[in-house]
């Protein structure tokens, strides 16, 4: 039996003008304890979803539950939820440790339980010692620390963020992600996370649901979402892709399909796309493998020359040009790719190998 889900979206819809639908016929689980991030882009709905779940907008039809139990009606203050912003929204005047019992003292809970959850609250997110200073004395990850403080301090059942790391650095936004997943481990709290950014995404949650256009285009796992695509827009959000165009030459879930020079490619038919149809092959570019010379031949095989090498620290990535109008295939190469060989150079002649099983066509 199936455990019942901590909150749970039936047929909900939003539109603000009542004809363009910002969230259209939305269903959607949510487990406790999970890590679930919204992921989309700017207009897809993900956040208004998530300000629908903290009360601040109303659905327009449809029912939101908590543990079973209608909240559609009930105000924000009134839900129990931790919430953080890409802004922090700290009181300036007010410091860090006031910041943080700022959601007991709305509670009325006792002054000596708030000094208590307070520093508990600054452990969690290592700012012990902070206590007295202004947000204006801190940093920038400082700040978004004590809002995320703020959002535990009172034990919330679900605690929602929005864009929360979109403001920092990159290299302090990888850290706080690593450092927000470990919490959440601690924790056990269900967490909900908005961002636009696929690789956050990947990073922190156990589920990703991918927002486009109002609609939930794939709910998955970070591996299934990556490797199992559901659709060419999921496909080409969520990760590189080299993308082949052609045309499917047969049905059916294993297929081929025809490049506009006459070579064939096979591959998983995602959707079902019917004979004939135009179709895109998509494959990831670590899946890409690279034959050096031209030589190589056999199935689902290309000769390509490479246009273009670029480093990337930690690994290659060539852009290599297969003719016919195709757009250039990437391939990522690790540094000792080349099997302590010379790395391949512009306008070296290769052959690119598309593995069956990670190639996925998707109609055009």
């Amino acid at each position: 039996m199936t455990a019942e889900p901590l909150v749970r979206f039936q047929r909900v819809q939003k539109t603000y003008d009542g004809e363009h639908l910002v969230v259209r016929k939305l269903d959607l689980d949510i487990h406790r304890g999970e890590f679930l991030s919204l992921l989309g882009p700017s207009g897809s709905g993900k956040t208004t979803t998530l300000m629908m779940l903290a009360g601040f907008e109303s659905p327009t039809s449809g029912e939101i539950l908590l543990d079973g139990k209608p909240i559609t009606g009930t105000p924000p203050h009134k839900r129990n939820f931790g919430m953080v912003f890409q802004n922090y929204a700290l009181f300036p005047h007010l410091s860090v440790g006031q910041n943080v019992a700022y959601p007991l003292t709305v509670r009325k809970v006792p002054k000596a339980e708030q000094q208590r959850r307070v520093q508990r609250a600054l452990d969690m997110v290592q700012l012990r010692g902070m206590t007295d200073r202004l947000p204006g004395q801190l940093s920038g990850g400082q700040q978004q620390r004590v809002a995320l403080a703020r959002a535990l301090v009172f034990e919330p059942q679900l605690v929602l963020m929005d864009e929360p790391l979109g403001a920092l650095d990159k290299q302090l936004r990888e850290h706080m992600q690593l450092e927000l997943k470990d919490l959440h481990r601690q924790l056990g709290v269900t967490f909900v996370y908005v961002t636009h950014d696929q690789g956050e995404a990947l990073t922190m949650s156990d589920r990703v649901a991918v927002f486009n256009e109002g609609v939930i285009q794939q709910l998955d796992t970070v591996d299934g979402l990556y490797e199992t695509p559901s659709n060419r827009f999921v496909a080409g959000f969520v990760g590189d892709n080299t993308v082949l165009k052609g045309q499917l030459g047969r049905g059916g879930e294993h297929t081929e399909m025809t490049l506009p020079d006459g070579r064939v490619l096979h591959g998983l038919n995602v959707g079902g796309a019917a004979a004939g149809a135009a179709v895109e092959a998509c494959i990831r570019p670590e899946r890409v493998v690279l034959h050096r010379g031209p030589a190589a031949q056999g199935a689902n095989m290309l000769a390509a020359q490479v246009s273009r090498v670029i480093y990337f620290g930690d690994h290659l990535r060539l852009l290599c040009s297969v003719g016919d109008g195709q757009a250039d295939a990437t391939v990522k190469l690790p540094l000792d790719g080349a099997g302590g060989a010379a790395a391949p150079q512009a306008g070296e002649a290769v052959v690119l190998e598309f593995p069956m099983a990670h190639a996925r066509i998707y109609a055009h």
